[in-house]
């Protein structure tokens, strides 16, 4: 149950800062720039929670590892997407992310075909189908969002294969290995800043703070769930993240996303999917 009730709080934690994103990119449109803010308050979130628990460096290096992925590069898109797509359609296409961790598991580790993770794949991609072919889509929605919010999707789903598996047999504790796969996707971030750009932003951090507290709390809620269950028990609640960043957009963002039924409708079949292959999985 513990496991449970950290990922959905991790979904709407992850939810909202999705929409806190958005709001930040009007203030400083830098998106690769606001990746690297997005994170750095959410280290500082985490640390507060590592002083709390045993600290044991020895095996951290493999969630430093892993934190190149997610969230370095896996935020870097996710904030590309939000800009180029907006964060309610970047949600429902997010949120797809159990159909590729499956995917994963069957392919590689050899799990075993069921009817339900069959029939939940299919709502994942009716779903999908729904949002590429959404009527009266906003200007400001463009295709290239779209892809960058389904590069983003498989990385999330390899990095929490691997989460969980290091999560399995580690003295090393979750807010630890929290902040320091935070800490490696910030560097990432900013190694991809100076190669492209040669220099790091000095503005528009206190317009990401909100955004960066919030992935900070859902990322430490996300990898006490992974310690505490299973990929296919977490994976489909976290998804669970497109209702909320939906809900919250037509609440806050109702003219600039025209959050519509054939939204809504996608976003519920991507989340039932999610909750059927984490049933029958």
């Amino acid at each position: 149950m513990d496991a449970v009730v950290l990922a959905v709080t991790s979904a709407a934690l992850f939810g909202a800062m999705t929409v806190a994103i958005r709001f930040a990119l009007v203030q400083a449109a830098d998106a690769e720039a606001g990746a690297l803010l997005t994170i750095v308050p959410a280290i500082a979130v985490t640390l507060p929670f590592v002083a709390a628990g045993d600290v044991q460096l020895a095996g951290v290096w493999p969630f430093l590892l892993a934190g190149v992925l997610g969230p370095g590069l896996s935020q870097l898109l996710f904030t590309l997407a939000i800009r180029d797509a907006g964060p309610s359609r970047t949600s429902v296409t997010v949120g797809t992310a159990p159909l590729f961790s499956v995917a994963i598991a069957l392919t590689l580790l050899d799990e075993p075909v069921k009817a339900g993770v069959l029939v939940g794949a299919v709502l994942i991609v009716v779903g999908g189908i729904a949002l590429v072919r959404e009527p009266g889509r906003p200007e400001h929605v463009k295709w290239i969002g779209l892809g960058f919010a389904l590069g983003s999707t498989i990385i999330f789903a390899v990095r929490d294969n691997i989460v969980r598996q290091l999560a399995l047999d580690t003295d090393v504790q979750p807010a630890l290995a929290a902040a320091a796969t935070l800490a490696a996707g910030g560097l990432t971030v900013a190694a991809w800043l100076l190669v492209t750009r040669r220099r790091l932003p000095t503005r528009g951090l206190r317009a990401f703070v909100p955004a960066g507290i919030l992935f900070g709390l859902s990322y430490v809620c996300l990898f006490e769930a992974y310690y505490r269950g299973r990929v296919s028990v977490v994976s489909p609640l976290v998804a669970t993240e497109s209702f909320w960043a939906v809900g919250i957009s037509a609440l806050l963002l109702r003219r600039h996303e025209l959050v519509g039924r054939r939204l809504a409708a996608g976003a519920a079949l991507v989340v039932a999917g999610g909750v059927l292959i984490g049933a029958f999985r």
